[in-house]
């Protein structure tokens, strides 16, 4: 590879650490290629798995402000660059690995944090972002119906009580 297609290669591989939210690096020793497309088409359109060389990736990752992935630059590594969902794409490497086992999560970057293997395995077995949304709306409007239930018993609580100081004041007087 020639110096000016090697930085090239260094200033694409840096503006996809710089355009993702997260990078997870994957040993890919033995699988084919009709596996590695099967695991792209599998992470869809949330993330975007490429192969280069570690020398050219480590460069460009120290290049992008990201150290913390030195050590993991070792064999045959591959790059899946998330720009969505970071859950969804953990999910779509765990499952391929787990049908696939030649593939082996070495680690990740998830918004500048470094990540452990066990780290996206355990990102990976949270819900997707939607349905903790979802969730959270569940949960928001539970509160606003609970609130809305105890502003409206206010008043009649207060009426009752008056009606039954009434009654009283009443009887005392009689």
């Amino acid at each position: 590879m020639a110096k000016a297609e090697k930085s090239v290669a260094i200033a694409e591989l840096k503006s996809e650490f710089e355009g993702s939210s997260a990078a997870v690096l994957t040993e890919y020793r033995g699988l084919t290629v009709a596996q590695l497309k099967q695991l792209r088409v599998s992470l869809g359109g949330n993330a975007k798995f490429a192969v280069a060389k570690n020398t050219l990736t480590k460069i460009a990752a120290n290049n992008a402000g990201i150290t913390a992935l030195d050590d993991l630059f070792q064999g045959p590594t591959a790059i899946a660059f998330v720009k969505g969902d970071v859950v969804e794409a953990a999910k779509g490497l765990r499952d391929f690995a787990k049908a696939n086992p030649l593939l082996v999560i070495k680690g990740g970057v998830v918004d500048g944090k470094s990540m452990t293997p066990d780290e996206i395995t355990k990102l990976a077995d949270l819900e997707s972002r939607e349905v903790l949304l979802a969730k959270l709306a569940g949960a928001l409007k539970a509160k606003q119906s609970q609130a809305a239930a105890t502003f409206a018993a206010l008043p009649t609580t207060m009426a009752r009580l008056a009606e039954a100081l009434r009654a009283k004041r009443e009887e005392a007087g009689e």
